[in-house]
């Protein structure tokens, strides 16, 4: 077992102590701008709301007219710009430790100076942890929110986004629409070929999906061989045309097992959102339809307009 010393545990000391409040009352209060740069990032995992910082702090010293920062974490490409270029442009790639977090660039209508360059350096050296923590936030988030088999997001990104659509339903009067999509007899695809050509279905099926929908509509696995699509601005006639669609575009996948080919079909339930309806009900209403559309003999789309049609 491994020794752990003990805490010393001596009186008060409060000459020490009165350095402390010291030394946080000059941290908190130094108008030295590294100082201040770093205490107002510590604040925040926010990374757009770093960038602004960041950008209010360098056009303190230096002065800019646009600052731009892209970077990919994970599957989603984050952009931040503010102002308009010039020009003369500094860029610059943050890495830390060998990994790397983004590119951040600087432009205006005059040449930076050399002394200019050195000051921003410095600036984006007190930065760079703050960034990366924030990037590595954004990664964490984005792995709970997405299904590690596929890709897309998950029933808990789901959940979230549809409590928002409620809210932006009831405050706009904005239609939304949701499909339920369930791959038929899909048990027997793994019973028969393995969970291997069963995953690698899903993932196809996943992929199907994301080009039958707009890039305004989102697609979510919902559990298992079952998946859910939001589509913003849709009535319940438009969300039909999307399902059936949709089933083409799953009709095409088609998986090689040696001597036979693997196929599969999807049934979809369709429901738009009623006025002051909870997500709850609503999702509920879209699985009846769901349940409608394989009861009917799979491979087809069912709308439930209501609770009792």
């Amino acid at each position: 077992m491994k020794n752990i010393p003990t805490i010393n545990k001596s009186g008060p000391q409060p000459q020490k102590l009165a350095a402390l409040r010291q030394a946080h009352r000059e941290w908190s209060e130094s108008p030295d701008v590294l100082t201040r740069l770093t205490r107002r990032l510590s604040t925040t995992l926010n990374l757009e709301t770093q960038l602004a910082i960041l950008a209010e702090e360098i056009s303190s010293v230096i002065p800019f007219d646009c600052m731009n920062y892209r970077h990919q974490i994970a599957a989603r490409e984050f952009v931040y710009a503010t102002g308009m270029g010039g020009p003369h442009r500094c860029d610059y790639r943050l890495n830390l430790e060998g990994s790397f977090y983004g590119t951040l660039s600087l432009s205006r209508r005059q040449k930076f100076a050399e002394q200019e360059l050195e000051g921003i350096e410095l600036m984006l050296a007190a930065a760079i942890c703050p960034i990366r923590n924030a990037c590595q936030f954004i990664a964490i988030e984005q792995a709970a929110l997405t299904d590690s088999l596929t890709g897309v997001p998950n029933k808990r990104a789901m959940d979230e986004v549809l409590a928002r659509a409620c809210c932006l339903g009831d405050r706009h009067g904005e239609d939304y629409s949701l499909i339920l999509c369930d791959l038929d007899h899909f048990k027997k695809v793994n019973d028969q070929h393995g969970h291997v050509v069963g995953d690698h279905i899903l993932k196809l099926a996943a992929a199907e999906l994301q080009k039958a929908v707009r890039n305004s509509d989102s697609v979510y696995r919902f559990g298992g061989e079952e998946f859910a699509i939001l589509l913003p601005h849709t009535d319940e006639n438009h969300a039909r045309v999307v399902a059936d669609r949709i089933r083409k575009f799953i009709g095409t996948i088609s998986v090689n097992c040696g001597d036979t080919d693997v196929s599969v079909t999807t049934s979809c339930g369709v429901a738009q959102r009623l006025p002051d309806e909870s997500a709850n009900h609503w999702l509920a209403r879209a699985d009846e339809a769901l349940y409608r559309a394989k009861d009917h003999g799979r491979n087809c789309t069912r709308v439930f307009a209501a609770i009792g049609n």
